[in-house]
C-alpha cells in the first residue's frame, strides 16, 4: 500500500498537470491583438474620426451589415476571426486601442486590439524610399507594438503584474506582413523585388515575438500569408494577362500564391528558432494559407454557392472588383446573400468565411503546435451571438 506522503505526491502532481493543461488549453483572461485589416475592429476608424481626412469607403454601409448591421471600422460584412476567438472566451468587446485611449481605460480590462487597416509589418519609411506610399497609416508592427508598451502599464501595476497579466493573455500576432506586398503590388512593383522584402518582414515579426516574450508573453498566435493568388483583386489586376498562370484545381493566379507560401516556409523557420531559445513559450503558426485553400478548393463544401474568387460587395467585372468602384461606391453593387461568398469586397473575406478559417485553426488542426480547445465558463455557439455578450462601438 502506498503511503500517505505518496499519495500527496501524486495529488501534488496531478494539480500542476491540471494547472498546466488548463492553460495550454486556452483558459485565457485577456487578448492582445496586433496586425493589419484581418483583425482591425475600429482603430483607423478612431483615427480617422480624430481627424479632418476623407473616411475610406470601408467605413460605411453595407460594410458590418451582416451582424452588427452598422459599420464599426472592421473590413468585412460582419465578424473577424478576433471576434470568434473572444467570443468563445466570453470577452467581448476587445477595445480598439486608439478608442480606449481617447476615451476610457477602465475598459482594458479583456484586452486590447492594436490592428489597424493597412498596417504593414516594415515601417513606413521603408516602402516610402522604394517609392510606394500608404494610403491608410503609417501604424506599422513596431508603432502598435510602442503603443502596447506605452498603455501596458495601465494594465498592471508592477513589473510582476505585467508579466502574469501577459502570461494569461492570449497575443495574436496579426495576420500582419500581407499588406508590406499588397502595397506595392498594386503599385506595379515586380514580384522579384518584393520577393526581397520577405526576411525583412519575418525579421520584424521575430523581433516583436522576442519583445513580447521579454515582457512575460507566454502564448503567441502567429499567422501566416493567406493565399493572396486568389484574391479578387488580383485576379481582376492580372486577367486576361498572358504573363500568369491559373491553378486548374482552384483558378488562383499560381505566382501570387508560390509567394506567399514563400512567406509562410519563412516564417516557419523563425518560429523554429523562436521556439529554440525560448522551449517554455507556446508560439503558435496558424496555417491561414491551407486553412483558406479549403474552400478555394471546394466552395460548395462550405457553402459557398456562389464560389470563392467572386467579390459580394464591389464594382462589376468578372470578378465583381474594381479598383476604380470600390464596395460602398454609389455605384458599386453588394449580393443578396454574403453568406453563400467567401470573398467580401475583394481583398477581405465575409463573416462566413472568416467563420470557417476560426473553426479550422482554433477547433482543428492548421495551427503548429496544435491549438488546444479554448475553453469557456459556459456553451456559447460561435457563429451566433451570445445573449450575455454585448458589442460596443
Amino acid at each position: 500500500m502506498a503511503s500517505s506522503s505518496s499519495f500527496y505526491s501524486i495529488f501534488i502532481f496531478l494539480m500542476l498537470l491540471l494547472a498546466y493543461n488548463k492553460h495550454a488549453n486556452g483558459c485565457y483572461t485577456s487578448i492582445i491583438s496586433f496586425g493589419d485589416s484581418l483583425a482591425d475592429t475600429g482603430n483607423l476608424k478612431q483615427i480617422y474620426s480624430n481627424s479632418n481626412r476623407d473616411p475610406p469607403h470601408f467605413f460605411f454601409p453595407p460594410y458590418g451589415e451582416t451582424f452588427f448591421h452598422e459599420v464599426t471600422g472592421r473590413c468585412s460584412n460582419g465578424r473577424l476571426i478576433i471576434d470568434f476567438i473572444a467570443e468563445t472566451l466570453e470577452m467581448l468587446p476587445i477595445s480598439p486601442y486608439v478608442r480606449i485611449k481617447t476615451n476610457d481605460l477602465t475598459k482594458i480590462g479583456k484586452g486590447l486590439n492594436f490592428a489597424v487597416v493597412g498596417a504593414t509589418a516594415l515601417d513606413s519609411s521603408f516602402h516610402e524610399a522604394q517609392g510606394v506610399y500608404n494610403p491608410f497609416t503609417n501604424a506599422s508592427l513596431n508603432v502598435q507594438l510602442k503603443w502596447f508598451k506605452e498603455i501596458l502599464p495601465s494594465m498592471c501595476v508592477t513589473k510582476s503584474d505585467c508579466k502574469n497579466f501577459l502570461q494569461n493573455s492570449l497575443i495574436l500576432m496579426g495576420e500582419i506582413g500581407g499588406n508590406d506586398y499588397n502595397h506595392p503590388i498594386i503599385a506595379g512593383k515586380p514580384i522579384d523585388e518584393i520577393k526581397s522584402y520577405v526576411p525583412l518582414i519575418i525579421d520584424t515579426i521575430a523581433s516583436a515575438i522576442y519583445e513580447l516574450i521579454d515582457l512575460g508573453a507566454q502564448t503567441l498566435v502567429v499567422p501566416g500569408n493567406l493565399p493572396i493568388g486568389c484574391s479578387s483583386a488580383y485576379l481582376t489586376i492580372y486577367y486576361g494577362s498572358n504573363k500568369v498562370e491559373l491553378d486548374n484545381a482552384t483558378s488562383c493566379l499560381i505566382e501570387l500564391n508560390k509567394f506567399a507560401e514563400y512567406h509562410n516556409t519563412m516564417l516557419q523557420i523563425a518560429l523554429n528558432q523562436i521556439r529554440e531559445l525560448h522551449p517554455n513559450v507556446n508560439v503558435i503558426y496558424a496555417d491561414y494559407y491551407n486553412a483558406a485553400m479549403q474552400f478555394y478548393r471546394s466552395p460548395q463544401d462550405y457553402g459557398f454557392t456562389n464560389g470563392a474568387l467572386t467579390a459580394c460587395c464591389g464594382g462589376g467585372g468578372p470578378y465583381n472588383y474594381n479598383l476604380l468602384v470600390a464596395c460602398a461606391d454609389p455605384s458599386s453593387t453588394t449580393c443578396d446573400h454574403p453568406e453563400t461568398y467567401a470573398n467580401w469586397d475583394g481583398l477581405h473575406l465575409t463573416e462566413a468565411a472568416y467563420h470557417v478559417l476560426y473553426k479550422s485553426l482554433f477547433q482543428g488542426t492548421y495551427t503548429t503546435p496544435r491549438f488546444n480547445t479554448l475553453c469557456t465558463t459556459s456553451n456559447v455557439q460561435v457563429g451566433e451571438a451570445s445573449s450575455s455578450l454585448i458589442y460596443s462601438f
